[in-house]
């Protein structure tokens, strides 16, 4: 009996319950480092508004050294009625087997060239741009950069807002490194920054993760006080930017929004037309705190935070 089961490759799951509805009721989640609680709190939404819905969570945690797919083998074997990829790198490879199979995807944080896929994403060439304006109204002239995956449309539209900005005001990068979105890298990039023989007097990281990091090396191993000779940004505003020792400046962006964006969008995308796909943009503010030298002007008082708006 055994081996009859085997070679028919037989595998109990839940679909074999739901034949009578032709539904799963599985959302596939699939999202990376945890230890980022801008992941964590999105994961934390999606659970709390999925199971209210009817569905359960299949989570898929990707590879935190290489941020790739997901094995879409393996999602598509539970039979989804939906795959979230929560800042998780996409590739064509994924949307095909995806689209052949019918199942619709929410890309989180992230964009693809693909008709068939949907997409919340936050402010990223704007924030970066916000940021850079930020840094010369703070009168900054040396201006580095830690960026994240140099293949992650996230990191790049953060990037080119950034150097854009920075271009348009007759100003360039002067240092730039790859954090790769984690500590580990941000410290070592940052250490390389600082030690050049004319070191940055400002840095803009591409998540908090990454600043939180560069603050830690800056303030340890160099002895620069933030905020006087030395300014450190991030981007995210996770819930540690704001801790005691902490107090990064940094360009919001809502996991929580997010994630109740992409939640909205399902009954619009179960059991649409292949073709089907939507498109949020959730909007950002760059909030101010100790880790960065603050401008004369712009600084706004908005719900118990201080906010910089651009002039």
């Amino acid at each position: 009996m055994n081996e009859a089961v085997a070679a028919l490759e037989y595998r109990p799951n839940l679909v074999a319950r739901s034949l009578s509805t032709r539904r799963s009721n599985v959302i596939a989640v699939a999202i990376t480092r945890l230890e980022n609680s801008f992941h964590a709190e999105l994961l934390q939404t999606f659970a709390h508004g999925l199971t209210p819905m009817g569905y359960r969570i299949l989570l898929f945690l990707t590879d935190p050294e290489t941020d790739g797919d997901p094995p879409i083998e393996e999602v598509l074997r539970h039979q989804p009625e939906l795959i979230i990829l929560a800042a998780v790198r996409f590739t064509s490879h994924f949307a095909d087997q995806c689209q052949q199979a019918g199942v619709p995807v929410i890309l989180i944080n992230r964009t693809a060239e693909h008709a068939t896929v949907s997409s919340v994403t936050g402010e990223n060439e704007r924030g970066g741009s916000v940021v850079a304006q930020f840094l010369l109204a703070g009168d900054h002239r040396r201006i580095g950069l830690i960026a994240g995956f140099d293949d992650s449309s996230t990191s790049a539209e953060r990037e080119r807002g950034f150097t854009n900005t920075l271009r348009a005001h007759g100003q360039t990068v002067c240092a730039r490194g790859s954090g790769q979105f984690t500590g580990y890298q941000a410290a070592r990039a940052c250490r390389e920054l600082l030690s050049a023989p004319e070191p940055p007097d400002a840095i803009f990281c591409a998540n908090d993760v990454m600043a939180i990091a560069a603050i830690d090396v800056a303030r340890r191993e160099f002895g620069r006080k933030l905020g006087q000779d030395l300014s450190i940004v991030g981007y995210d505003n996770s819930r540690p930017a704001a801790g005691s020792g902490v107090e990064l400046t940094s360009f919001s962006q809502a996991a929580e929004e997010m994630a109740n964006q992409a939640l909205l969008m399902l009954p619009n995308l179960l059991g649409a037309p292949p073709a089907t796909s939507l498109h949020t943009v959730v909007t950002g503010e760059l909030i101010v705190r100790q880790s960065a030298r603050l401008p004369t002007s712009g600084i706004v008082e908005q719900n118990g935070q201080r906010i910089w708006k651009p002039q």
